[in-house]
Formats: C-alpha cells, structure tokens, sequence
C-alpha cells in the first residue's frame, strides 16, 4: 500500500512539475513574442514615415517579402485599366478615417513597361448589393492616361475557414486577394504584391485613398504575467497539498 502510495505522489508531482514548466514556457515565449512585437512596430512606423521610393523594377519583384517590404511606401507613374474588383469591408484596421461597412475598389494599373500592379484606390462607402456608386468613380479614374500614384507595398490575404467565397460574376470579393482577382477577371500576370493607394485623391473623394497608420496590439506582457501566475498558482497549490499529505502520514 505504501509503495502504491509513493508512486501516486511522485506521479503527481511529475505532472504538477510539467504544468510548471509548460506555464513558465508560455510566459517566456511571450516575452520573446514581446520583443519581436517591439521590433516589427519600430520597423514600420519607420517605413510609415519614410518619403516614398521609387517603385522596384519588375525584376527585382520576386525578392520583396512581407516581412521587410510591407507598408514601404513607394511612387510610380501608371495608368489604370479595368475591370475592377470589389472588396467588401465593415471598417479598417489601418485607417482611420474608414468605418462601417463598404468595398476597396482594387484596380489593375499598367506601368510604362507594360507590368499591371494591382491598386486599391480606396474605400467607397456602399453595401455588398448596390456596386453602382463604385462602378461611376473607377470609370472617371480609368482614363487611360498614365498618372502619377504613391502608395505603399501590400501582399495578399488568404480567405479563412469561414471566409465567404468570392462571387467573380458580381467581381465581389472578401479577401484581399488580388491575385485571385487577376485570375478571374483576366487582368494578365500581377505583381506578387499590391499597392494601397495613398495619392492622388479624386476631385469628389470616391474612392477614397490615403495614409495608412499601423497599430498592432502589445498584450504579451499581460499575457507573460498571467502565465507566470499560473505557474505561482501551481506552486502553491502543491506545496498545500504536499504539506497536507505529510501531516496525514505522520498522523
């Protein structure tokens, strides 16, 4: 009996000892989610607030990544062609001035060269049934003429479980993916990137570019703590228990 008895409390205290570590794991691993956090959101309010770059060449296109390209802002002379696309949207993370729900019209645009980049110029305030309103502002900015446009370096999303799929016939989509977009509406070979349009704006505001602010949530030290916590917790506990388990041997 005793010898079961030994083996229940060190089996216990193995698994107690795993908790432990495992809470204190999750804790460190969010201070170093911290740091990483920190690092991103220096990286880009300085790309944010740099002056734009000339776009790359095409052939320097394959070499941009997410991680040390995306929200670099970036000027390139373009004229915009068609069909356009829809994105449905019920507010923005990077915009300020957007909410509610409405569609980005994304656009495709043909370089000097001849290189279509996809364009989101901007929010337009409608619903997912009436396009009528986006349909009248891309048709003033598809004049042909090539035009001078800043914006900064977007890459595509990628719909989720429960994202609803897209519906070309009425060019709505709900990602922004512009690559699919290319595909379904035969805008031709896109860069792996698109660009969100921050100049110029037109004369009536629709649709409606402009600057991007990034604010990324920094809760990893709440978390750490509270996982550092439970680790306290399980400490405690078990110390109750183990002294409590002796009194009674010993009674």
């Amino acid at each position: 009996m005793t010898a079961t008895v030994e083996r229940r409390r060190l089996g216990f205290g193995l698994f107690t000892l795993a908790m432990i570590a495992g809470f204190i794991g999750l804790g460190v691993w969010q201070l170093e989610r911290r740091v990483e956090k920190h690092t991103l959101i220096a990286a880009l309010t300085e790309r944010l607030a740099a002056e734009p770059v000339s776009l790359p060449p095409a052939s320097a296109w394959i070499s941009l990544t997410a991680e040390k390209d995306e929200f670099r802002r970036v000027r390139f002379k373009a004229a915009f062609a068609g069909p356009d696309a829809m994105v449905y949207s019920a507010g923005s993370a990077v915009r300020e001035d957007v909410s509610g729900p409405g569609t980005w019209a994304f656009v495709p645009a043909r370089l000097p060269g001849g290189e279509i980049v996809a364009v989101n110029a901007g929010f337009v305030q409608n619903t997912m049934q009436d396009r009528s309103e986006q349909d009248r502002a891309v048709a003033r900015l598809v004049t042909g003429a090539p035009v001078d446009l800043t914006g900064y370096v977007r890459f595509p999303e990628r719909a989720g479980w429960l994202t609803p799929a897209a519906n070309a016939a009425k060019r709505l989509w709900f990602t922004r993916d512009h690559q699919d977009m290319s595909r379904a509406l035969g805008w031709g070979d896109v860069a792996p990137f698109y660009i969100d349009l921050e100049q110029p704006v037109p004369l009536n505001g629709i649709p409606k570019p402009g600057p991007l602010q990034v604010h990324l949530k920094d809760d990893h030290l709440q978390y750490a703590v509270t996982w550092f916590a439970l680790a306290g917790a399980v400490v405690i506990a078990f110390i109750v228990w183990w002294r409590g388990r002796r009194r009674l041997s010993a009674g």
